[in-house]
């Protein structure tokens, strides 16, 4: 047996070694010409096929009992007998601020006392096996890179060629170690090791000034002809071995388990996710890149006055998810609120977390552009600060008429008449100035307020598809503590909607799944009076009932808004159906509206912030701390953890914060964040998977003859049906990747870093609710596939479809309000007057102003906006990550194809005239969910991760 180990490690090693030789044969002394010569290097495969040769009379001539034995190739390799140092080419490429190194270089140069020798970027190669005389990792001597030498002012990003001293026996490098003695910061992207050994770091490196400790970063890849060489070793010995019941296994630069760690690699492996972990103390300084939680205990700002406190989430009151810790200061009014960030101390995130270059231009111009636009109410009637909303013209007069692009400019080139065309587009384009382009889904007709058959629609194909259930008791009764709320029971009674149910009792109508409702009473009811406290806000709790048509569709049939007692004018529970009249048409658009504005508040907060922004990050910041870059399921997750934390950091100090953009904007004012953390406490991570979701709101039950294993129970569900398509294919892919690195259950109960992610998750990003019994356990391949899904799930699809459809879909202020102004008025109303008289101008008043109109539309259309540097699902820019491993690229090759054909299937069922939710006249197509999309506001396109 020992003579197998020998002849098999010889064989590797004259494989990598043999490309060393090969290119450095040159930079040989003569003597060591003779004792290397370069037919040597150009004999590989004879070489090999020598030592199977060998191997072959080895394994023969033993007695090995059949009992498997295992042998792992890169952890025996033998040390070659002559020691000879080899120069080892590396090709390093980094970004850089070619403006800001010059300011470096210039320094430099004045600095006339200062030792060139100690800048520039040393580098140290780590081999993945120790010394066997000292038990340490065999590493390089250093190799200096000194940009300043040849800095190129007009690239941003450059490859610069640095060589290696290491010795023949020094094996394979498996890390690199770097030092940055200059002045700034740099992007390292990636070091190329003679061709062969890849390392892909995309990370920033702080000078040392600021970071003393040395970056590491690890090996993924081996150039495709290496590999083949290795390949083909590596399945003649397997073959060999299996005739005599020995099982090879062969592990060379992979995606490596803690437990198949190469040998010179694992403490560095462990040191790097100490430095990540931090020691939870100090002020985080823009250049870290730790990773520890706090509490939302920076939303407020009392030191501006009492107004602007806010109570921390998170804790035994008030539960929530953790957030990035920064470290910062407390306010001189509240020890525990952290003070808000500024100029002197910005938001941090991790420095790996932050926006790239594209990324936040495309940001900052989408602001830009909103600053803009928000110019036009005031210079159309600057006297009436953009308060006074006198007909729909007004608000219709917002939008572009003819938005020009980029086809119409082609086409006039073409034009013989191209002066007169282009003088047209001038013209019109300059009538557009500081106006928006008309969303392309919400259809505006005469009336300009929303549709019964289109609320029904949007209910399924809209900004927050997730929200409707089914009508399981009438009437419904609330889940609110009766002796704080006052009386569970509804106002709702048969006599409002019976004349609605096509003949059928209601019953009956429940029994066959006809009835439908959208509930936000105990989301709203606890908040109401805070709300109508403000003399701009006035809001109720809603819950309205839809009842499924023969074609598929929902059609609103009553709506109940909900009132705690407040004057003898106003009853506290009122319930609204379809119109009869005019008085209760304009009746019946008024409720329509707060029902609207009740959704609009619920899908930002509680469904798009809280379950996919705010549930997510402790799951990131977990990843980061526990599972190296080196595990699989760390490669797996990272597409989908891209940006979340940074727009995390941008809301918590734009748009959640005390007088920030929710707040300004939308109906629940200095409530809103106390709403999703009463919300919080009914999360479950558990019913996050789409099926899960779709059961638990009653839309589907499990039927194993399904394709899905569901049957919807409203066949017509776009969200559902082209999410479910999607989720398939996620969970297709994980169980393969799954299966690929845990063969069995003891294989995951055996991983350290997979335990401590799923343990501190849990248990310290989610510590208010860890002691739940929902939580599912991690104890066997198929809990893991379940966990991996869900969040894979929750950061691409999920959020695609809460997000990018908001302008299209919430960009016509009418039909969506994101809060209401004045109450629905009653007979016994003294407003009631006022309203019989003027019902539209009344409906007009009771709408955001044109200001706030135009502020709401900006905001929704940056976070509808894909940036150029989007990456999408079913693209992975990562795939050397796996160039061993042709399992798993065939695993992700097969995955993107299913998003094609995911892409493929949306289309066509867009087309069906049979699907009336997505598909008619005025009917705007569903494409949330269709995986791809260009950059802009689209509609359409599911990114790896949340990103805005």
């Amino acid at each position: 047996m020992a003579g197998t180990k020998e002849i098999l490690c010889s064989t590797t090693m004259d494989t990598f070694n043999s490309k060393y030789l090969l290119r450095n044969y040159y930079n040989f002394s003569h003597h060591q010409r003779q004792k290397y010569s370069l037919s040597h290097s150009t004999s590989l495969f004879n070489s090999c096929k020598r030592r199977i040769v060998q191997l072959r009379k080895v394994v023969a001539a033993a007695a090995v009992p059949m009992a498997t034995q295992l042998i792992q190739l890169d952890s025996i390799m033998a040390i070659p007998a002559i020691p000879v140092q080899l120069a080892v080419t590396a090709l390093v490429t980094v970004k850089y601020d070619a403006k800001e190194n010059m300011k470096e270089l210039m320094f430099h140069w004045w600095n006339s006392g200062a030792n060139t020798a100690q800048r520039g970027v040393f580098l140290q190669l780590v081999s993945t096996d120790v010394d066997p005389r000292t038990g340490e990792p065999k590493v390089s001597k250093d190799a200096i890179l000194d940009w300043s030498r040849d800095i190129n002012m007009n690239a941003d990003k450059v490859s610069h060629e640095v060589q290696f001293l290491v010795d023949a026996n020094f094996g394979v490098p498996g890390a690199v170690l770097v030092s940055n003695k200059n002045q700034k910061e740099f992007y390292l992207e990636s070091i190329i090791i003679e061709g062969l050994v890849h390392f892909k770091c995309h990370s920033w490196v702080q000078p040392e000034k600021l970071h003393p400790e040395k970056r590491i970063f690890f090996s993924n890849k081996v150039s495709t002809l290496f590999y083949k060489i290795l390949l083909h070793i590596y399945f003649e010995v397997v073959t060999i071995l299996k005739w005599h019941g020995i099982t090879c296994f062969c592990k060379l630069w992979q995606a490596f388990l803690p437990s198949e760690t190469p040998i010179g690699l694992k403490e560095l492996r462990k040191k790097e996710l100490r430095q990540l972990r931090g020691n939870e103390e100090g002020v985080r300084a823009l250049s870290d890149r730790i990773y520890d939680y706090d509490v939302y205990n920076d939303l407020g700002n009392p030191d501006k006055g009492t107004e602007y406190a806010r109570p921390i989430l998170g804790g035994q009151h008030r539960p929530y998810p953790r957030r990035c810790r920064t470290g910062r200061p407390s306010t001189k009014s509240d020890p525990k609120s952290e003070a808000p960030a500024n100029e002197s101390m910005p938001m941090y995130v991790p420095r790996d977390e932050s926006f790239g270059d594209v990324k936040r231009q495309t940001v900052d111009a989408g602001s830009w552009k909103g600053m803009v636009n928000n110019f036009f109410p005031f210079l159309k009637d600057s006297s009436t600060k953009g308060e006074v909303i006198n007909s729909f013209s007004d608000i219709n007069e917002l939008y572009k008429e003819n938005p020009f692009n980029e086809s119409d400019w082609q086409e006039s080139r073409k034009n013989t008449r191209f002066p007169v065309k282009l003088n047209k587009m001038i013209k019109d384009s300059t009538s557009d100035a500081f106006k928006f382009n008309p969303p392309k889904i919400v259809s505006r007709d005469a009336s300009c307020c929303l549709r019964d058959d289109e609320f029904g629609r949007l209910t399924l194909a809209g900004m927050n598809p997730i929200s409707i259930e089914r009508l399981k008791v009438f009437p419904p009764v609330s889940k609110l503590d009766p002796s704080i709320y006052g009386p569970q029971e509804s106002a709702f009674r048969e006599e409002h909607i019976i004349c609605h149910l096509d003949g059928m009792s209601i019953n009956q109508a429940i029994e066959e799944n006809k009835l439908f409702i959208l509930d936000y009473h105990d989301t709203y009811f606890p908040f109401v009076n805070s709300i109508n406290a403000h003399p701009d806000r006035k809001a109720y709790a809603t819950r309205t009932i839809f009842f499924l048509t023969q074609m598929g569709t929902l059609k609103p049939i009553a709506i109940e808004l909900s009132l705690p007692p407040i004057n003898p004018y106003t009853p506290s529970k009122q319930v609204f159906t379809p119109p009869v009249d005019a008085t209760t048409c304009w009746q019946w658009q008024l409720a329509k509206a707060h029902v609207c504005s009740n959704d609009s508040g619920a899908h930002e907060l509680i469904q798009h912030w809280l379950r996919t922004h705010a549930c997510m990050e402790p799951f990131i910041i977990s990843a980061r701390r526990h599972l190296s870059v080196m595990h699989p399921i760390h490669k797996l997750l990272h597409p989908h953890m891209r940006y979340t934390m940074e727009i995390n950091a941008r809301a918590r100090e734009l748009l959640i914060s005390a007088g920030g953009i929710i707040e300004s904007l939308f109906s629940t004012k200095e409530c809103s964040m106390e709403i999703t953390s009463f919300a919080y406490k009914n999360w479950r991570f558990d019913m996050e998977s789409l099926p899960a979701d779709l059961i638990r709101r009653g839309i589907a039950e499990a039927d194993p003859t399904e394709p899905h294993g569901l049957k919807l129970l409203i066949e017509d569900y776009p969200y559902a049906n082209d999410g479910l398509l999607i989720w398939s294919a996620i969970e297709k892919l994980v169980r393969d990747f799954v299966k690929y690195y845990y063969p069995d259950s003891s294989s995951v109960r055996s991983d350290p870093e997979l335990s401590a992610w799923y343990y501190e998750s849990i248990n310290v990003g989610h510590a208010d609710i860890r002691h739940e019994s929902w939580w599912p356990r991690l104890s066997t391949p198929e809990d893991l596939v379940s966990i991996l899904t869900t969040i894979i799930w929750i950061a691409s699809a999920e959020h695609a479809a809460l997000n990018f459809g908001q302008y299209h879909y919430g960009g016509y202020v009418p039909v969506r309000p994101s809060y209401m102004r004045r109450l629905v008025p009653n007979e016994h109303d003294p407003e009631y007057a006022t309203f019989l008289a003027d019902p539209e101008g009344y409906f007009l008043s009771s709408l955001p102003s044109l200001r706030e109109m135009t502020f709401l539309m900006s905001v929704l259309d940056i976070l509808s906006t894909h940036s150029p540097d989007e990456e999408y699902l079913g693209e992975r820019k990562d795939l050397a990550a796996w160039a061993g491993e042709p399992e798993i690229i065939e695993a992700f090759y097969r995955f993107s194809m299913d998003m094609r054909m995911v892409e493929k299937e949306i289309e066509k069922r867009n087309a069906n005239p049979k699907l009336r939710n997505r598909c008619g006249a005025g009917v705007s197509p569903y494409e949330l969910l269709v995986p791809s999309s260009g950059p802009g506001v689209t509609c359409r396109g599911v990114p790896n991760s949340i990103s805005i």
